[in-house]
């Protein structure tokens, strides 16, 4: 410690071991570790002296950005071996061109921060997530994050333009390119993209911009199936002109378990359904697009798809329909400990996983509460589940272990992937090896290899 303060010269720069609480637990709480010390370096410079002085000692690191992930990538470990470089104060946006369309933003920067100075220069960067208001742009970058605009703009690979690096070894690698185009060899930036940390840690990024839309409108429907809900999504897909931004499945048991947990939350429409789907629309220009989701939704109506409906009048309007979703996820985790999954398959496969799966996990625990909702339009179905209250703590891991397995069986026989958003950290690398073949295990390997011989660079996640 004195080494590093005599280094960076602030000794606000390591985190005193009372004020380290935050830095040890994820989001969940599910998480907890140990650290040797937490290190809050100010700048890509700092940042690679810290990496020099833990490489020369033989020191394992771990990268931590606003902490709100899910599967203990950037939770230390329970040894106290690990020291946390925690990326919070290199939070600088260095620079907007509105012109390029392109912003350079530090890995510390809070995602809320960025759209609010996207938008400040009538612009919009689309990278959408519950924990905006917390996560950084570092920790999302490492984990390749997605969100609910996936099915429009792409997942945080699609968004980036270039990244600014500092390598195991101390070097750093400035790829801070705003090109769209570039086709000079191999896209390095995209070996760091979802690398969880283990190869280097990102310290800024040059990120694509869009035009700010002038026009967006949200609607909430119901549907009796889920295969009406995949109907649709196609026909969504083709009417609205590309101008889908998100399509969020809602089941009814989660906007029931999200009406008792959410204050002045109403039931959205006048009858009960099977599922709800939350969309959204948006544009710029000339585009009327209030009269398109209109004709839209009048069609599906009259072919059966929708059985009922509305268009959110107003910004309020569209913010009390996003909460019920925001809701759904609240009312869970005040539930306690419960199984939480992020999963992927084909679209044309979600019904029959979303029915294989449900009626799998109700012959193993008929008193479990399966919640299967998120990203309908991109194939991401966040399956939950929620065990009885009635069971001890070492009969809920027991049980939710068994759900785990045949959700990620039915995942498997659908040729789909166990991760869809949320990385794969330590929680998921057992499930994660066991799936890849021999070549794509040494392919990883050779390449973690490269950067990182020591094998310092949060070490234990992913391989």
């Amino acid at each position: 410690m004195d080494a590093l303060t005599g280094l960076l010269g602030d000794e606000a720069t390591v985190v005193p071991i009372a004020d380290r609480a935050r830095y040890l637990a994820d989001w969940s709480r599910d998480l907890k570790g140990l650290a040797r010390t937490v290190i809050r370096p100010r700048s890509a410079a700092e940042v690679a002296l810290v990496v020099q002085e833990c490489l020369a000692r033989g020191l394992p690191i771990v990268p931590q950005g606003g902490h709100t992930g899910l599967v203990g990538g950037a939770t230390p470990s329970g040894d106290g071996t690990e020291v946390v470089i925690s990326l919070e104060r290199l939070n600088a946006i260095r620079e907007i061109d509105a012109v390029n369309f392109s912003m350079i933003a530090e890995a510390g920067c809070i995602l809320q921060n960025i759209h609010a100075a996207a938008l400040a220069r009538d612009c919009l960067f689309p990278l959408q997530l519950g924990a905006q208001g917390s996560c950084q742009i570092g920790g999302n970058i490492a984990t390749n994050a997605g969100g609910i605009n996936v099915i429009r703009y792409g997942m945080t690979r699609d968004l980036v333009l270039g990244l600014e690096v500092v390598l195991p070894d101390g070097r750093i690698w400035n790829g801070l390119r705003k090109l769209r185009k570039n086709n000079t060899g191999y896209d390095l930036k995209q070996i760091f993209l979802g690398s969880e940390g283990t190869l280097g840690i990102v310290t800024a990024a040059c990120l694509k911009l869009f035009p700010k839309p002038n026009q967006t409108e949200t609607a909430l429907v119901a549907v009796g199936s889920p295969q009406a809900a995949i109907a649709l999504l196609g026909r969504a897909r083709r009417d609205l002109s590309d101008l889908l931004s998100a399509f969020e499945l809602l089941p009814r048991r989660g906007v029931e378990l999200a009406l008792g947990v959410m204050p002045g939350l109403r039931d959205p429409l006048r009858t009960p359904s099977p599922y709800y789907i939350l969309m959204e629309t948006s544009a710029s220009g000339l585009v009327d697009l209030r009269s398109l989701i209109e004709q839209f939704l009048g069609g599906a109506m009259a072919s059966d798809l929708v059985s009922d409906g509305t268009i959110a009048a107003n910004v309020a309007q569209a913010s009390e329909f996003w909460r019920i979703r925001e809701g759904m996820i609240e009312a869970q985790v005040q539930r306690g400990r419960h199984l939480r999954t992020d999963v992927s398959v084909p679209i044309s496969s979600i019904a029959a996983f979303l029915e294989t799966a449900d009626a799998d996990l109700r012959r193993i625990g008929p008193d479990v509460i399966p919640i299967a909702f998120g990203h309908l339009g991109d194939g991401n179905i966040h399956f939950n589940v929620i065990p009885p209250a009635t069971l001890d703590e070492s009969a809920k891991t027991t049980l939710l272990r068994s759900c785990e397995n045949i959700i990620f069986e039915i995942v498997d026989q659908l040729g789909g992937s166990i991760s869809a958003e949320h990385g794969i950290g330590r929680v998921k690398r057992d499930a994660f090896l066991s799936r890849s073949t021999a070549l794509d295990t040494t392919l990883l390997r050779g390449i973690k290899k490269v950067f990182d011989p020591s094998g310092l660079m949060n070490p234990g996640r992913m391989v």
